[in-house]
């Protein structure tokens, strides 16, 4: 499920918050595959370095070198970042970890940890701060935020990922469990350079190909998302994923460091492109299917609808969980199925409903899901474009719609 461009994330039951560190469907290095593990999303190599004007940290020094265990935790856990996210329109709270990469309040974190968040809460040291998205990368599972009104924070010692050895020990700090404090768990580091299928949950339609993962013993759990992998010199890794499922997880996957800070520092320059989001995406506000199949009819036996009652169904939403089938479908062969809109959203304010077929954005026709992603990742926030839609009586308009701001991807 998505809100007009915006995909909504995997729930869990609601009133329940949910904790983060997503599942893998398969890891393979370059000559083997093995069994089935859980994960989430994925860098796309494995680069020597990272933005300077993003991360003004010096290479370890010597004397820097932290060769215990407890001596690596201490040295990583003040800039260690409790995310506790609100979202408004699944009716749900989230948690995750960030670090403080910059004194300011710029904090490196997962993409999943953020996404459909309708406000952040960031804790360091015990201070609250809220928090606004600089960008992300959904593609490669990064996120960059911006604490507000923060200063002088401690920042994450930064090592190398790519002098890495396997066998070095190695921490996994974060909000495990979210329990709201930093909690650690030691290892080792097992494999590097892993390629992993990822998927939300077991049993998922759908998957994302992570490349240049790191493997480790330390055993991480829902809610490390985004924390560090920490050895003797320095953060060399973000935990991003877990094998096997519950609180017992043993073994944990890493976008190596220099991978993430690289993105990081592309959505701290506000280099957009076809995978970087600048800020927050458009939003119009609509309840709406996913894939390329272009039948509003086989979307909505598709769709995610809470109830199964068309009776119940309401001219408006305040959340996806009480989204219900709509009464009637809009007599056209192919668009994008409206499963629901946003009360007092554009879409909303425009006349749209349940049973609304979008089929163009701006002159250019939509005929699928994913159609109307890529048409709607040309614009941002602030801008007024045209939308063509059929009702579910037959009547086709085109309306001005004013997108605002939307939760993240």
């Amino acid at each position: 499920m998505k809100f007009g461009s915006l995909y909504e994330a995997t729930l869990v039951r609601r009133g329940h918050p949910r904790v983060l560190t997503r599942v893998l469907a398969g890891v393979v290095t370059t000559t083997l595959a093995t069994g089935l593990i859980l994960a989430l999303s994925a860098p796309s190599s494995s680069g020597s370095g990272a933005s300077g004007s993003l991360v003004p940290f010096p290479a370890a020094q010597p004397a820097q070198v932290a060769s215990t265990e407890r001596g690596i935790s201490a040295r990583v856990t003040p800039g260690v970042v409790i995310i506790d996210t609100r979202l408004r329109y699944d009716s749900e709270t989230a948690a995750g970890t960030g670090m403080v990469i910059n004194p300011d309040g710029l904090v490196l974190t997962n993409n999943h940890v953020i996404e459909d968040a309708t406000s952040i809460t960031a804790t360091v040291g015990g201070k609250a701060y809220q928090a606004r998205v600089v960008g992300y990368d959904k593609t490669d599972d990064i996120a960059l935020i911006k604490l507000q009104g923060a200063a002088r924070l401690p920042a994450v010692p930064v090592g190398n990922s790519s002098l890495v050895e396997v066998g070095q020990t190695v921490v996994a700090l974060g909000n495990a469990g979210g329990r709201e404090i930093v909690t650690a768990s030691p290892g080792k580091l097992a494999k590097l350079n892993l390629t992993v299928t990822a998927n939300d949950e077991v049993g998922s339609p759908s998957s994302e190909t992570l490349h240049g993962m790191m493997q480790a013993s330390a055993g991480v759990v829902a809610g490390d998302s985004g924390g560090p992998l920490s050895g003797t010199t320095g953060v060399i890794g973000m935990d991003t994923a877990a094998s096997g499922s519950g609180q017992q997880q043993a073994t944990g996957f890493a976008i190596p460091i220099n991978t993430a800070l690289s993105i990081a520092g592309q959505i701290a320059a506000g280099e957009a492109s076809s995978v970087i989001t600048i800020g927050y995406p458009p939003f119009m506000g609509t309840f709406v299917g996913a894939g390329a199949n272009p039948n509003p009819l086989e979307q909505a036996r598709q769709g995610q609808a809470k109830a199964t009652t068309p009776s119940l169904a309401l001219s408006c939403y305040t959340t996806h969980a009480d989204l219900t089938p709509p009464l009637a479908i809009a007599p056209v062969d192919s668009g994008v199925l409206v499963q629901g809109v946003i009360c007092a959203s554009p879409a909303a304010r425009a006349g749209m409903t349940g049973g609304t077929v979008i089929t163009a954005v701006s002159g250019q026709p939509v005929r699928s899901p994913d159609d109307l992603s890529h048409a709607m990742a040309r614009f941002r926030p602030g801008e007024t474009i045209s939308i063509t839609w059929m009702n579910a009586l037959g009547k086709e308009m085109t309306s001005r719609i004013h997108l605002t701001a939307g939760p993240p991807q």
